[in-house]
């Protein structure tokens, strides 16, 4: 997983991640239905410093969050084209990377489902896939070992 690049669709900014994500989020909240215009975001959670930019100058942009704290979404100045995005609970410490950006999305599905209380009724999730009305309650029911060990880290770094 290391070395997978991404970028925006005019290919001023571009960016390589140094590691696998600590795990992939399919959000259903109607914020992330609102901000892409989708009916979800794929967002891979990552340490921030292991996102590493190879060309141009992201600008942060505040947005709302299902949490209602808020959060500054990373994207690129000419497209606007969203990247990643910091939320209040992390900060700048770690990114939740747009897999949809990826050069090559489809080596990262969703690890769980979450806020899928306001899934749109036709979007079927696959079966057996872990999924939550709202956000899971507990890490360890979903995060891997490693994975909540690199969060522990990150936020004590």
């Amino acid at each position: 997983m290391a070395g997978l690049e991404g970028g925006c669709a005019c290919g001023a900014v571009r960016y390589r991640l140094a590691s696998a994500p600590m795990i992939v989020h399919c959000c259903h909240c109607t914020n992330c239905q609102t901000e892409t215009g989708s009916a979800f975001v794929i967002n891979a959670v990552i340490e921030a410093e292991r996102v590493a930019l190879l060309s141009g100058a992201p600008e942060p942009v505040m947005t709302p969050s299902e949490s209602g704290k808020g959060q500054e979404i990373v994207r690129c100045p000419t497209c606007h084209v969203a990247l990643w995005s910091h939320y209040a609970g992390s900060g700048r410490k770690s990114a939740f990377v747009r897999v949809g950006t990826l050069d090559d999305p489809a080596r990262l599905p969703p690890d769980v489902h979450i806020y899928t209380r306001s899934k749109l009724p036709w979007v079927t999730l696959p079966p057996g896939v872990r999924s939550y009305e709202g956000f899971y309650a507990r890490a360890d029911e979903v995060w891997t070992p490693e994975a909540r060990s690199r969060w522990t880290a990150m936020l004590a770094g």
